[in-house]
């Protein structure tokens, strides 16, 4: 399964280790993502999504559909 979240839509970045000598080797960073099941008042049940960090401060601030809205998604697109 791929990481990446559902709301934002991030995804593991790719970069190098770089060593005292200078020697690279590759690496990756992965996105701080977490299953949350979040309550969906306008439809009277919850809905399971992969979140990052982030999205989950979105949604905390905005509302899952408000949050939903402005990235031009839908619940259906996102839904688990």
């Amino acid at each position: 399964m791929a990481k990446r979240c559902d709301l934002t839509g991030r995804k593991p970045s790719y970069g190098h280790n770089v060593s005292f000598s200078k020697r690279r080797t590759n690496r990756r960073w992965e996105p701080n993502l977490h299953y949350h099941r979040i309550w969906v008042p306008e439809e009277q049940r919850f809905v399971r999504l992969r979140l990052s960090a982030a999205a989950l401060r979105e949604i905390e601030k905005k509302g899952l559909m408000l949050a939903l809205r402005d990235r031009g998604l839908k619940l259906k697109d996102v839904e688990r």
